[in-house]
C-alpha cells in the first residue's frame, strides 16, 4: 500500500515538472501585459530571472560584456539583501533591473495589501543596495490575475512577461537551446532565461549552459541581422502586441 501510495506522489511530481517543461503559463495570462512589441527592427530583449547567484549571474555578467549586451534582470529581494554586491555589479554594468518579488511567492493568492507590500519591500531593498529604482515588475510564475494587473500598474509599474521561453532551467545543451530560439525568434521579442536556481528552488541550480548560450546566440542572430537591445529602447515608440 505504501509502495503504491509513493509511486503516485511521485508520479504526481513527475506530471507536475513535465507541464511546466512542456507549456508556457505566460500564455494564458499575457494580456495586459508587455511581452513583445511589433517593430519592423530585427530587435530582441535577453531577461533574466530569480537571481542574482554569487555563483552564476557573475559569469553570465561577464559573457554579456563581452557581447555588449544589456539585459534586464528580474531579481528576488532575499537574494539581493544576501549577495548585495553582484546586485550592485548588475546596476553597474549598465543593466536594467527589475522587480520579482521578495521571496517569488504566487502572488495570485495575495491581497491587494499584502502585493503592495511585496512590491515596495522589494523596491526599497533593490534601491538600497543598487540605486535603482524599479519600475517594471514580473510575477514569480507569471500567475497574475486581471485585479492584480490593474494593483501593479495602479503602483506606477508595468508589468513584463516574455514571448520566447529559453527553458534553459531544464536543458542541459546550449547548442539545443540557441537552436530552438533561432528557430523561433521573431522581431520584438523578450526572451527568458535564468541566472539562479533549478526545478525545485530559485537558489542554487546549474546554469552552465545558460552562461554557454550567450555567446553563441548572440553571434547566430548577430548573422540573421537581429540586434540586442535594452527593454527601454525595445518599448519605446513601439506597439504592443
Amino acid at each position: 500500500m505504501l509502495l503504491i501510495v509513493l509511486l503516485c506522489v511521485a508520479g504526481s511530481i513527475l506530471a507536475a515538472v513535465c507541464f511546466c517543461i512542456f507549456f508556457d503559463q505566460a500564455i494564458l495570462t499575457r494580456r495586459g501585459t508587455i511581452y513583445r512589441v511589433k517593430t519592423d527592427k530585427k530587435q530582441v530583449v535577453l531577461t533574466f530571472d530569480d537571481g542574482p547567484s554569487p555563483e552564476w549571474t557573475p559569469k553570465i555578467l561577464d559573457e554579456l560584456k563581452k557581447e555588449g549586451i544589456e539585459a534586464l534582470f528580474f531579481m528576488i529581494g532575499h537574494h539581493v539583501q544576501k549577495y548585495p554586491d553582484i546586485a550592485r555589479r548588475v546596476a553597474e554594468e549598465g543593466h536594467t533591473i527589475g522587480n520579482h518579488g521578495y521571496a517569488h511567492s504566487v502572488i495570485l493568492y495575495y491581497t491587494p495589501a499584502e502585493i503592495e507590500e511585496e512590491i515596495k519591500y522589494t523596491e526599497h531593498v533593490i534601491e538600497k543596495y543598487t540605486g535603482q529604482i524599479t519600475k517594471y515588475f514580473r510575477p514569480p510564475k507569471a500567475w497574475l490575475s486581471r485585479s492584480i494587473k490593474e494593483k501593479i500598474r495602479a503602483m506606477g509599474y508595468q508589468t513584463i512577461l516574455w514571448s520566447l521561453n529559453s527553458k534553459d532551467w531544464v536543458s542541459f545543451n546550449h547548442k539545443a537551446i540557441v537552436r530552438y530560439i533561432s528557430g523561433n525568434i521573431k522581431s520584438g521579442d523578450i526572451l527568458l532565461f535564468h541566472d539562479s536556481g533549478n526545478v525545485i528552488s530559485t537558489e542554487g541550480g546549474n546554469r552552465s549552459q545558460t552562461v554557454k548560450t550567450i555567446s553563441l546566440l548572440a553571434r547566430t542572430l548577430r548573422d540573421r541581422g537581429f540586434e540586442f537591445v535594452n527593454i527601454e529602447e525595445l518599448i519605446h515608440g513601439n506597439e504592443l502586441v
